[in-house]
């Protein structure tokens, strides 16, 4: 792997599509925190380097700096938003607090050519952009020049062409800057020199002589969840090691409708990998008898997940390794400078890692991956598109799609209604338009009539949204006739449930499921 670009993070919500936009357009990149030692720095050998935005204000004290050795590196760097104006102080400009902030679209105006602008900007063009500033660089380092300007920001474009030093105030990575990433390709192909020869292909086989390299001749277990992740993993690592590894499928009884069994047959029958199969669900169910709290349910399914686990571990002899499907915003969020978030979201979306105890060894070949780039892999690998392209299921299952007491009753009525909902998805060619759809029961029953009689039934609601990242959200504009359709579907087949409603809500950058 010949090209790398580093991003260094400064806490911007958006870092990782950073990446994304890099790793698309071919070019293999890392994020890792603005305080990482500037000797790991020359270690990777960068090609490139971005500095990220970030919700610090470089006026105050004991705000984050880049490392200063990396401006004498000789490599290109781009500064964006707080990364443009931390880079503008430490080379000898000047940031004030400014009186007009601009958060949202806005639009700059072209004053001169740039490299970053071949192919896209020109001369004079007035262009949109996403801002989301409050200070701004007043006076440049020696040696920049301006190349765009919008109403707050005098300096919207900056460039040292000697150097090979860029700057926007804007945030090119979103899909709100229309040609973001072609400006993102102009600084990591055009002024970096990247070939863009990073491919899925070229890290299978990358990926599988690691796996061999650290493996060995030793064991390996995998635990499958039934998601896409999980099962991506324990493919790969079976291309490289075959019959060492052992796949565990805890059964939690918490899944859709009929995915417990496409997993076995998956496994057992069109991979022939080594599978066990533990049906473990009344044994949940009974733990998270009255229980309605919705972290206090991930930590108990976390928990009993690890015991069953290792019980199926003990009796076939153990491993030496353990697969996991980690992937690349695990590690990201696992090393933030900011920590925030990452405790909470990890809770929401998973069940738990293995405890010490266990003492094997972690195989984690999913963990440069984003999600995406797991489907794309699984293409790559031959993974049918039922399980490669299915929507994201959090470890949790259909627990936290029961808000309140997750019941044996209201699992059984949720399954029906949510199979309903994706057949229904299905049949109108909308499943691979929408990143993720859903029915969660509600903890309230309603009175309603039906024919000539009255019920006291369930509430449901359904989700289904639009994602290009898995970190925001919208809703997906189903037309009524649709919605009518599944409804009625729902409350003449689903005896339990008579009201249907649909959730129109979009999410901010976070998690994006129910609870």
């Amino acid at each position: 792997m010949t090209d790398r670009v580093l991003i260094l993070d400064f806490g911007s919500q958006v870092t990782q599509l950073i990446a994304r936009r890099v790793r698309e357009s071919g070019v293999y990149c890392e994020i890792h925190p603005f305080s990482v030692p500037f000797d790991r720095i020359r270690e990777m050998a960068p090609r490139a380097i971005i500095l990220s935005g970030g919700p610090a204000s470089v006026l105050e004290a004991a705000t984050p700096r880049a490392p200063q050795e990396i401006f004498a590196m000789g490599v290109p760097i781009l500064g964006i938003c707080y990364g443009q104006q931390t880079l503008c102080a430490q080379l000898g400009g000047e940031v004030e607090a400014s009186d007009h902030r601009e958060f949202g679209r806005a639009f700059v105006e072209v004053k001169e050519d740039c490299a970053l602008f071949t192919d896209t900007w020109v001369m004079g063009a007035r262009e949109q952009v996403w801002m989301s500033h409050g200070d701004r660089v007043i006076r440049l380092p020696p040696g920049f020049r301006a190349v765009a300007t919008s109403e707050g920001a005098p300096f919207a474009v900056i460039a040292d062409d000697q150097r090979r030093f860029y700057g926007t105030m804007f945030h090119p990575e979103v899909v709100h800057t229309p040609h973001g990433a072609q400006l993102l390709r102009n600084f990591t192909h055009g002024v970096a020199g990247c070939s863009g020869d990073w491919t899925m292909a070229a890290f299978r086989a990358q990926a599988v002589e690691r796996i061999r390299a650290q493996v060995g001749k030793e064991r390996v277990i995998c635990g499958l969840s039934g998601g896409v992740d999980s099962a991506v993993a324990a493919l790969l690592i079976h291309e490289a090691v075959g019959d060492q590894l052992t796949c565990i499928f805890v059964d939690t009884g918490l899944l859709r409708a009929g995915e417990a069994d496409e997993v076995v047959d998956l496994f057992r029958g069109h991979y022939n990998i080594p599978l066990v199969h533990s049906d473990a669900g009344a044994l949940f169910l009974g733990k998270l008898a009255g229980v309605t709290d919705p972290e206090v349910k991930r930590k108990t399914i976390g928990g009993l997940f690890i015991d069953v686990f290792e019980a199926e571990a003990t009796k076939i002899g153990g491993a030496d390794f353990l697969a996991q499907g980690t992937l690349y915003p695990d590690v990201i969020e696992s090393v933030s400078f900011t920590g925030g978030p990452s405790v909470t979201i990890k809770s929401h979306h998973n069940v738990g890692g293995l405890p010490a105890r266990m003492k094997m060894k972690l195989v984690e070949p999913l963990r440069e991956l984003f999600k995406d780039e797991v489907r794309a892999l699984g293409r790559e690998l031959g993974m049918p598109d039922s399980m490669v392209g299915r929507h994201p299921f959090p470890g949790p299952g259909l627990a936290i799609r029961c808000p309140g007491e997750v019941t044996p009753e209201k699992l059984d009525l949720l399954r029906k209604a949510d199979r309903i909902y994706l057949e229904e998805i299905r049949t109108a060619g909308l499943y691979d338009a929408i990143w993720q759809a859903f029915a969660v029961i509600l903890p309230v029953r309603t009175v309603g009539v039906m024919g000539d009689g009255r019920t006291y039934d369930y509430a449901l609601a359904l989700r289904a949204v639009t994602s290009t990242d898995g970190m925001t959200a919208d809703s997906y504009p189903f037309d009524h006739a649709f919605l009518s359709r599944v409804a009625t579907r729902i409350i003449n087949e689903v005896r339990g449930i008579n009201r249907v409603a649909y959730d129109v809500t979009s999410k901010p950058p976070g998690t994006i499921e129910w609870e």
